[in-house]
């Protein structure tokens, strides 16, 4: 089965570049499934910084972000220093983050699909919170308006 494709130039987005090094490769001499997470986290922090909503400022506002769930689609191994971009999308904001990734070579072969959903929690109580905070939804809007962009 096959993930639906998605048109995301109406998502704010950040990319960064990452480089597969050896202490990546399992045993078969291709990346690690579980080391995809650590270039989606660079990616998650590019994006959010976008948003005026890094992890200190997260941790200031009284707001854990636990991951709540991931999807990964690993369409073709990474090997050994092999150089791609990994480009996050931010797809929901207002009660819960939900971002999409893409990892991609510089011909624009798809590596890796990718979703993560992180839901607010109040830091003192561990209890669940309903919507993002107001700031960083009016941020993303902002950022959003000033892209051109439009929320589907």
């Amino acid at each position: 089965m096959s993930m639906p494709k998605t048109d995301f130039s109406k998502f704010l987005s950040a990319k960064v570049r990452v480089r597969v090094p050896l202490f990546d490769l399992d045993p078969a001499g291709v990346a690690w499934p579980g080391r995809y997470f650590q270039s989606v986290e660079l990616a998650r922090c590019e994006l959010l910084e976008l948003g005026s909503y890094r992890y200190e400022d997260m941790m200031s506002s009284g707001i854990l972000w636990p991951i709540a769930d991931t999807s990964v689609r690993y369409l073709r191994p990474l090997v050994l220093n092999q150089e791609v971009t990994v480009t996050a999308y931010l797809r929901e904001w207002d009660m819960r983050i939900v971002i999409d990734y893409r990892i991609k070579d510089d011909i624009g072969s798809v590596y890796t699909r990718a979703t993560t959903t992180q839901v607010p929690v109040d830091a003192n109580t561990l209890e669940l919170l309903l919507g993002s905070p107001e700031f960083f939804v009016d941020n993303v809007r902002s950022r959003m308006n000033e892209a051109g962009l439009v929320k589907e």
